[in-house]
């Protein structure tokens, strides 16, 4: 077995384009794994193995890497920056012990580098900063350690200072020993040389020494008073506080380099030994019972534990279905018998490998601390499914997915294509948890649900060319919603007579408006047994399942309570069945009476726009009945930040280039819900009826 104290599990993640992918790809060359380096305009990367990913230059899953440097080995996942592929960064940081956050020098703290270092929080993944590109026009590496402070209410501890920068950049120098690495003109990230500091930066690195050592002592009280009594700490004591301190998240290390030009990236994995946390030093996963509910149990990180692991990636590659797995505690062997905690489960584990991206190589055991793929399971595993000892069956904390917002149809051109695409789209509803699929019962048409037209983009071109069918595409469609505006007091009484036993339950109820995101809430007051407590549930049951479809225009229903406080019941006619039925009706009855309204989801949008455009893109957001929040005035442009209601945003790209000369850029994450205004409501509505008359 090998020592866990020299494993470093870690995720590369940024903003699109920020330079992730190019990062992981020296990382690579480094410690030897790849001899070539391929670049990312060139579609040959080692991580981005995917057609679609190759020719859009974009990274799309997550891809899992293992390589050595210094005697410590490194499991790396690159993950996408494109806020449709969020889904896949939160899961990558679910089962990782520490991180790297690229920011681009010139284009700074963007919008997704936000979304995931807010995810990389909620997980409490400890991270080291890149600010990479630092050799592009506009590259700022000190304005970009202030937005971090700013914009991430971060605590950047900058560990190196660039030595020139755009054209000039030629190295950096290294806070802690006072030294300047300075690569030549070759390329190669092995030709540099160590150099004493350049005269004209003395003063500025002895400024930020300062700082950083200040900083650093805060994490043991003997140094910090030997330091103020005028005592210099040495590397050592440094380096054990700095790790220290990254562990707990009170500052993040920042470096600075340029991955393109393989300038810097040494010392990011020399950081990466020295300061993020090994499996070990990672608070350990709480256990869960089967209601989610905290057993205060926690999986702690030990080959000598009983086998606890969550399945954090489902996907379909040449070899056959891989599930991607996160050892926390225990060993696991070829021919070993687990279980699924979420299906109940068990089954032999055939064969297990380490992912080299789309290679692998096999493997007879794996142990705690360990990221590898195991072929061809059979227990239907899903994302976020616990597996572990049968003999000890426990739950792992679950993962939570973001619900998708945007929806098109599709169908099938031929008879053939008909079978393979439920075949692939099986596989495809596996691999990823925010892509969803319905089949509308009116129209037979298949619904394929996602979190944005990138994303059903390149869903629809995964169903096209690697399972060859062939598909018409119908419009994209916004998932709207109803809710309820007003409080309804009233009755319901179901009865059945018909020869035979019968059915009565009678229910009074109150049905109001929700908290916002509460979805459905079901409470019992009642008092004297009117209605028997074993009904109770066959009463919520007949509520939630009318709330799949709103009596307004057939959208789902979010926010309702129900407050059952009276009713009554027969001795022999009345059953769990009856009471569920008067529910039902009673939803179909009251819910017309409480005010219903059309709600839309409302995206976050941040655009950045070259200055001369700015007055173009505000009046262009505030036609699609935008709501500006923000504008912030960076080197090479404008931020705007703004809500704007999704059904006015397809198609965006398209005016946003035509109106910046093709220089603008935008993102956009769901927000939150809001309701229509009357005349949206109504076209909404108009076009569900044409659609169904049309049927």
């Amino acid at each position: 077995m090998s020592d866990l104290a020299h494993y470093r599990n870690i995720g590369i993640f940024a903003h699109v384009d920020a330079g992730k992918t190019t990062t992981t790809e020296r990382i690579l060359k480094l410690t030897g794994q790849i001899h070539k380096t391929g670049e990312v305009h060139d579609g040959e990367s080692t991580t981005d193995f995917m057609e679609q990913e190759a020719e859009r230059g974009i990274t799309i899953q997550s891809a899992a890497v293992t390589c050595f440097w210094k005697d410590h080995r490194f499991n790396v996942i690159d993950t996408p920056g494109h806020v449709d592929f969020t889904v896949e960064v939160y899961r990558s940081l679910k089962v990782l012990d520490g991180g790297i956050g690229v920011f681009c020098g010139s284009g700074g703290v963007e919008p997704q580098s936000e979304t995931n270092w807010r995810y990389a929080n909620d997980s409490e993944v400890a991270r080291i900063i890149f600010v990479n590109k630092l050799d592009r026009m506009g590259a700022d590496f000190y304005r970009v350690v202030k937005q971090t402070k700013d914009v991430l209410a971060a605590n950047p501890l900058v560990m190196v200072l660039p030595i020139g920068i755009e054209d000039e950049f030629v190295g950096v120098v290294d806070l802690l020993t006072r030294k300047a690495y300075v690569w030549d003109d070759t390329g190669l990230p092995e030709n540099y040389s160590i150099e004493d500091v350049p005269a004209d930066m003395v003063d500025k690195v002895e400024e930020y020494r300062e700082m950083l050592v200040e900083t650093a002592v805060e994490q043991d009280d003997d140094l910090m008073m030997a330091y103020m009594d005028g005592e210099e700490p040495s590397i050592e004591d440094l380096k054990r506080c700095i790790r220290k301190g990254t562990r707990t998240m009170d500052f993040f290390p920042t470096y600075c380099g340029s991955a393109f030009k393989n300038k810097g990236v040494q010392l990011i994995l020399d950081a990466v030994v020295d300061y993020l946390p090994s499996p070990t030093e990672v608070d350990p996963q709480p256990l869960t019972d089967e209601e989610g509910e905290p057993t205060g149990r926690h999986a702690i990180v030990s080959a000598d534990e009983t086998f606890k692991a969550l399945a954090f990636k489902i996907t379909d590659d040449r070899f056959g279905a891989l599930t991607f797995v996160r050892i926390y505690s225990g060993t696991l062997k070829k021919g070993d018998t687990i279980l699924n905690a979420a299906t109940g489960k068990t089954e032999r584990i055939g064969r297990m490998c380490e992912m080299q991206a789309d290679d692998r190589n096999e493997l007879d055991k794996a142990q705690a601390g360990d990221i590898i793929a195991i072929v061809g399971m059979k227990s239907n595993v899903q994302t976020g499914h616990t597996l572990c000892d049968p003999k000890d069956p426990i739950i792992l904390e679950a993962m939570v997915f973001p619900e998708p917002v945007i929806s098109i149809s599709v169908k099938p051109k031929d008879k053939g294509s008909t079978e393979k695409m439920g075949i692939a789209i099986g596989k495809m509803v596996a691999e990823d948890p925010t892509f969803r699929v319905e089949t509308d019962e009116d129209s037979g048409e298949t619904i394929l649900s996602g979190m944005g037209e990138l994303h059903l983009d390149i869903k629809v071109d995964i169903l096209k060319r690697t399972y060859g069918v062939e598909l018409e595409v119908g419009q994209p469609q916004v998932a709207y919603r109803e809710t309820i505006t007003k409080e309804v007091d009233d009755s319901y009484t179901h009865k059945k007579q018909s020869g035979g036993s019968g059915q009565f339950g009678k229910i009074d109820y109150k049905i109001r408006p929700g908290e916002p995101n509460s979805g459905f809430t079901f409470k019992s007051v009642v008092v004297g047994g009117n209605v028997p407590k074993e009904f109770f549930p066959a009463i919520e049951k007949g509520f939630k399942g009318m709330m799949d479809e709103g009596t307004m225009a057939g959208f789902p229903v979010l926010d309702v309570e129900v407050e059952l406080y009276d009713g009554g019941f027969h001795a022999v006619d009345s059953s769990a069945v009856a009471f569920e039925i008067a529910a039902k009706g009673a939803f179909r009855q009251s819910i017309p009476k409480a005010g219903v309204q059309l709600i839309e989801p409302i995206m976050k949008v941040d655009v950045f726009t070259p200055d001369d455009h700015v007055g173009d893109v505000i009046g262009d957001l505030n036609r699609r009945r935008g709501m500006i929040k923000d504008q912030e005035a960076g080197a090479t442009g404008v931020r705007i930040k703004g809500d704007v209601p999704l059904s006015e945003m397809f198609g965006y790209i398209g005016s946003l280039r035509t109106m910046t000369s093709g220089r603008g850029q935008f993102s956009m994450e769901f927000s939150h819900y809001n309701p229509c205004p009357a005349n949206v409501a109504e076209s909404v509505i108009e076009e569900v009826k044409a659609r169904k008359a049309a049927k």
